[in-house]
């Protein structure tokens, strides 16, 4: 009966009403008059004429259009109203001809007798269709949903249609509506969640508010998370009126933006091709997560030729067959070195002519980089070095810098590194200044924490959730700004095209998130609760290990550097203060110089002449609250700096003093 065209539907449904409806017209003759005298006086003209004027009502209410398996009260509220009418107006044209032998008051009852008719049949037929399609209930999903409103009514009344899921009850703040029946389901305060959810079986919540904030959702996840069970969410409302549209098709999992704390910021679409649509461009560190994400968002612009550089072999294999697939129209040629490597990035400059140069390429994990000081010198401050030197050299047009919040008054090598290649930059924008040649415009882009990427808490702590615990975060207080992949790469691309020479652009993340707040939502995602004195029968603990050495406790994003408008309204450029570009490369030098003798001490005061707001011994932590100290550990207290080394006067000798 399903799968029967819409127009056979249509006249089953006419047919069955026309049989239907005289015998309803018969029996509201017949109370009305007591036995069939009255109901003889009328012919099967008469009785005909009814049928077909109730059928004409119908079909003004839509009635006959609307799927049977989605009949709501609504429409059969409007088919009502409709018959009311029909027959109001079949009472003022008996009343208008004076026919004195119709009892006006049977009209009346043949309303209430349709009505019931209609409300009986299409009730009927619909419950059996459901039936029919859903098959054994036991194949089915116990869900609650939260949020008993419009949205929630609508999916509730959707569910019912599916053999995937079987709603059984609704939770919402709103004390209001406690006790209260929406839809045959009972609302309940979600104070009583926990007791609702195990007294009812409930195998998973869905959270039925599409427009929520995502402040407001990560609220709700975490008075969510004491019941134990999977959170899902409706990303849009169901179109009843479509019969193809299942939950399914309407639920999802959360993901890794709905943990941001803030809406995704769009790019703006004039800005965002003009470096790349018809241009060679080149990504160095194609294979890690920013670099791979730069390439899938770059040749959906329509390059003329796109370069990736990468010195792991595996991950630039990877992107190039994602690549290829994708776009096969697109030459993507793939290059296996380091961008220390000035012979390659210039053989790679030369053969395209290219025009963009998009530099990704870093080592950027903290705790690896703060103990193994000297690579990761080398190929942050090097790599940065000689990318911007062949940029110049081989009339690159536009070449942008990715570096990091870690820049910011850094307390780690790996931040001091990202800041001096920003100082590399600048120096090569100052250059650019001088001479009449073809000039190249160099900016910097400092990005926060990016979820989901390879050196993102988010894949370790759903690590440690798998291994059932426990998550190991630094300290209770210690927070993190957070943007997404596609954001960082959209911002990228950007600020190449908005960029005047030496700029930093910053994107506007919103407030920063509390780390231990985004560990909490993941547990409540993965349907576990977290372990604690509280509560002892939970799943997952969380411990706190103390900030690692370098390690700030709330990251910085802006200095005291002048900041600006850009052509984007979330996004901020600014001016930072700089070095004389000769003076820089002979701190570079002394620098790698330092690096060759392999002590630390001589290449952190090495660092700290070049970067001065560098503080390897300043405190990471702000004084803590009493219930801080109580549940974290103090931070390893950094070893204090030893004495200069006697090679270190060699060192002084080239850098006598500071610009």
């Amino acid at each position: 009966m399903v799968s029967l065209h819409r127009t056979t539907k249509i006249a089953l449904m006419v047919t069955a009403d026309l049989i239907a409806l005289p015998f309803c017209f018969l029996i509201a003759m017949l109370l009305r008059g007591g036995d069939l005298r009255l109901a003889s006086h009328f012919g099967p003209a008469s009785y005909i004429l009814v049928a077909v004027v109730t059928i004409a009502a119908f079909s003004v209410s839509d009635l006959y259009r609307a799927v049977i398996r989605f009949i709501d009260q609504r429409l059969l509220s409007v088919t009502g109203i409709a018959l009311a009418v029909a027959i109001l107006c079949a009472y003022a044209v008996t009343f208008s001809i004076k026919e004195e032998n119709f009892p006006r008051s049977a009209l009346a009852i043949y309303w209430f007798i349709v009505f019931s008719y209609v409300i009986a049949s299409r009730i009927g037929v619909r419950n059996f269709l459901r039936n029919q399609q859903a098959g054994p209930r036991s194949a089915t999903e116990v869900v609650a949903i939260y949020g008993a409103g419009e949205a929630g009514a609508r999916l509730a009344q959707a569910m019912r249609n599916s053999d995937e899921y079987r709603p059984v009850c609704f939770f919402d703040d709103k004390h209001a509506l406690n006790e209260r029946n929406i839809g045959g389901l009972r609302v309940f305060h979600t104070d009583r969640l926990v007791e609702i959810v195990g007294a009812m079986g409930v195998r998973a919540i869905v959270i039925a508010i599409p427009s929520v904030s995502p402040e407001r959702l990560r609220d709700i996840m975490q008075r969510l998370a004491q019941a134990g069970i999977p959170t899902k969410i409706l990303s849009r409302l169901v179109d009843l009126a479509d019969d193809k549209v299942t939950p399914r098709d309407s639920i999802r999992d959360l993901k890794f933006e709905d943990l941001l704390g803030r809406p995704p910021v769009p790019p703006r679409v004039d800005l965002f091709a003009r470096c790349v649509r018809g241009k060679t461009v080149l990504v160095t560190g194609a294979g890690g997560s920013i670099g791979s994400e730069l390439c899938r968002q770059i040749v959906t612009l329509g390059p003329n030729r796109l370069h990736l550089l990468d010195h792991s072999e595996f991950a630039l294999y990877t992107i190039r067959q994602e690549l290829a697939n994708r776009v096969p129209d697109i030459p993507v040629e793939a290059h296996l070195g380091s961008v220390c490597n000035a012979d390659l990035v210039e053989r790679i400059l030369r053969a395209g002519p290219v025009d963009t140069i998009y530099h990704a390429a870093a080592y950027k994990h903290v705790p690896l980089v703060e103990t193994n000081i000297v690579e990761g010198l080398r190929n942050n401050v090097l790599g940065a070095q000689v990318i911007a030197s062949q940029a110049a050299r081989n009339g690159v047009e536009t070449c942008v810098l990715i570096s990091s919040d870690k820049a910011v008054r850094p307390t780690n090598i790996m931040g001091a590194s990202k800041r001096i290649a920003e100082l590399i930059f600048q120096a090569a924008a100052v250059r650019q200044g001088v001479g009449d040649g073809p000039r190249t415009t160099f900016c910097m882009v400092r990005f926060g924490n990016v979820l989901g990427s390879s050196g993102s808490v988010i894949p370790l702590f759903q690590r440690q959730i798998a291994r059932g615990g426990p998550l190991t975060i630094t300290h209770p207080d210690v927070s993190r700004y957070f943007m997404l992949i596609p954001e960082a790469a959209q911002l990228v691309i950007q600020a190449g095209a908005m960029a005047k020479g030496g700029d930093v652009f910053v994107l506007d993340m919103g407030e920063p998130v509390r780390i231990v707040d985004l560990a909490r939502t993941l547990i409540a995602l993965s349907g576990l609760t977290e372990k604690s004195p509280q509560n002892p029968d939970g799943e997952i603990e969380i411990r706190y290990v103390g900030l690692f050495p370098g390690e700030k406790l709330h990251e910085e994003l802006l200095t005291d550097g002048v900041v600006f408008p850009s052509d984007h309204p979330r996004i901020m450029r600014m001016k930072e203060n700089a070095l004389r570009p000769g003076v820089l490369d002979t701190f570079i030098t002394c620098l790698m110089m330092a690096c060759e003798t392999h002590e630390r001490p001589m290449i952190e005061a090495m660092v700290k002449a070049i970067v001065t707001e560098y503080s390897p011994n300043r405190s990471t932590l702000e004084p803590a609250t009493s219930a801080t100290a109580a549940t974290a550990p103090a931070a390893p207290a950094a070893a204090p700096l030893a004495a200069p080394q006697p090679r270190l006067g060699l060192i002084r000798r080239f850098v006598p003093f500071r610009i």
